[in-house]
């Protein structure tokens, strides 16, 4: 599973579900091999890959191949959801379960970033966020952003509590990624991360939605699915060295 999108343009890209587990609270020094393979299925050969201690926050760090502390592998930052570099062969890996994971890039600057957002993130829009941080940084548009929402889990299986639905009070058209259902409420975590995307200036034609469930499909790691020894699928993106 991945961004045909993107690949077009030059940015390589992977989902890795069921098949792997980036969890390393769980998986411990074993995470290692699985990064090795996945290298080998995408067949590439990073100069450095970096990942983030993601905590739910809105924190994107830009990274350049030297900075970040030393992981199990590659580089890391602690409390980061996000990630953005300008830097050919440098890949940015997600984890997540039920969370969403979102790429984007700029084709014409050459300049990439991929963010975890739970719905906490969604709510502190770290999408928008990496956005502005890549124009601060590197002088990027968001008109000529590509983008690619990938996997979450679909909207029946993702019940949250009123504190949820009131966390977005300040979103106007919440009801749009809300559903009521009794005392609670039905989220679509992909409609809510589409609709700032849009809101935050990003084309329509430029991005794209993958709406397979992780709750829903043998093929990716749930949470909700899988209980408390849940596993983490990842999302690899890396810049190609030449186009």
């Amino acid at each position: 599973m991945h961004s045909k999108l993107l690949e077009e343009h030059g940015l390589l890209n992977k989902i890795a579900g069921s098949d792997y587990n980036f969890r390393y609270q769980k998986a411990g020094n074993k995470i290692v091999e699985d990064v090795d393979r996945l290298l080998t299925d995408m067949n590439i050969e990073p100069s450095e890959i970096y990942t983030g201690q993601q905590m739910h926050t809105d924190h994107v760090e830009v990274v350049d191949g030297e900075n970040g502390e030393d992981f199990v592998y590659g580089r890391t930052f602690k409390e980061t959801d996000g990630l953005i570099t300008n830097k050919p062969d440098i890949a940015l890996l997600i984890k997540y379960a039920d969370c969403t994971p979102i790429i984007l890039f700029d084709p014409k600057k050459r300049v990439q970033a991929v963010v975890h957002s739970g719905w906490r993130g969604t709510v502190k829009h770290i999408s928008v966020k990496a956005i502005e941080k890549m124009e601060e940084a590197f002088g990027c548009n968001r008109k000529n952003l590509l983008v690619y929402v990938g996997p979450s889990i679909d909207q029946e299986n993702y019940e949250v509590g009123p504190e949820v639905y009131e966390a977005f009070s300040a979103v106007k058209n919440r009801d749009d990624f809300f559903k009521l259902h009794g005392e609670k409420y039905k989220m679509s975590m992909t409609d809510a991360n589409v609709s700032i995307l849009l809101k935050a200036g990003i084309k329509a034609e430029n991005m794209e939605v993958e709406r397979t469930s992780t709750y829903k499909s043998a093929e990716l790691h749930s949470a909700r699915g899988e209980g408390p020894e849940y596993q983490l699928n990842g999302l690899l993106a890396m810049m190609k060295s030449e186009v």
